[in-house]
Order: C-alpha cells, then structure tokens, then sequence
C-alpha cells in the first residue's frame, strides 16, 4: 500500500511539474514577473514531492 501511495505522489509530482513548467512559459512569453516566481516556485515543490516519493520507494524497498 505504501508503494502505491509513494508512485501516485510521484506521478502528481511529474503532472505538477508539466504544469509549471506550462505556466513559466507563459509568463516568459508575458514578461509576467510575478507568474514567473510562481512558476519557479511551483517547480521547486514539485522537484522536492518527486524527491520524497523517490525516497519513499527506496525506503519501502528495503522493509
């Protein structure tokens, strides 16, 4: 059950990603400083969801 929670937050992860990386685009495109933060941020967070989903299938891998 773990493994699937750990792939579905990893798969979350990757779709939250493509959506910022969709929304920096865009705000490249409008010169839209503030989307811009967002975006970069955005991207962090999905950086570190994937990390932790990694971590998490390590770990259950292990057990």
């Amino acid at each position: 059950m773990k493994k699937a929670r750990s792939i579905f937050a990893l798969l979350g992860a990757g779709s939250a990603a493509a959506s910022a990386f969709s929304t920096l685009k865009s705000a490249r495109g409008r010169n839209d400083k503030l989307a811009l933060v967002n975006a970069v941020a955005s991207i962090l967070v999905a950086i570190t969801g994937a990390a932790l989903a990694v971590r998490g299938l390590r770990k259950d891998g292990e057990a």
